[in-house]
């Protein structure tokens, strides 16, 4: 199976890549967002700031959206799962608009937030089947949803409570870093490609 990680002049794609390769799917690293609509499976990776990652792919952000929503497994990760959603206090810019929601800055005195953290109310199926519990963040930024149904995952930090994974159909967004979680995230993309072929 190839996988196409979008690349709008973030970092973390090398450990993306082989993650996804250990996952057992063979990374394909592209720039074009327009090629991105038309993957088997799309990755959008994180670390970064989303007004310069949305301006990237702004002139095919209804392409990409259209996509999504028509089925194309998307996992969104960090930066990637903010990009699904509407819009960000960090900067100017549409996101694809995948979850309805703002992304605002972390309320906790300690931010960024580094490092592991527990999920809490987990009921996205993936999580169960890879057995992750704990996972490694950095984030600045949260998405607030509009539909805390949409919502499968919390995590808390300092008394701010934010999502942690969200789902709509066959996209999931993930605020952590599963590529960096340790053999438990590896096995939860290797179930969200499970999924994805299936």
């Amino acid at each position: 199976m190839q996988v196409t990680i979008l690349d709008y002049g973030v970092g973390n794609l090398h450990s993306l890549a082989k993650a996804i390769a250990a996952a057992g799917a063979e990374p394909v690293i592209v720039s074009d967002a327009r090629e991105a609509a038309h993957s088997t499976v799309l990755v959008l990776p994180g670390v970064g700031a989303f007004a310069p990652a949305a301006a990237r792919f702004s002139e095919a952000r209804d392409q990409l959206q259209d996509a999504i929503l028509a089925g194309l497994p998307t996992l969104g990760i960090c930066l990637g799962m903010q990009l699904m959603f509407d819009a960000s206090d960090e900067g100017a810019g549409a996101g694809l608009g995948v979850f309805g929601g703002r992304v605002t800055r972390l309320t906790s005195q300690a931010v960024p937030q580094i490092g592991w953290n527990a999920l809490d109310e987990a009921t996205e199926p993936l999580l169960e089947q890879s057995e992750l519990r704990e996972v490694y963040y950095a984030n600045s930024f949260a998405c607030r949803a509009d539909d805390a149904t949409l919502v499968r995952a919390w995590s808390e930090h300092e008394g701010d409570r934010f999502a942690a994974v969200v789902r709509r159909g066959r996209s999931l967004g993930v605020q952590f870093h599963p590529e960096k979680s340790s053999s438990p995230g590896v096995a939860f993309i290797r179930a969200f490609l499970q999924e994805a072929a299936a």
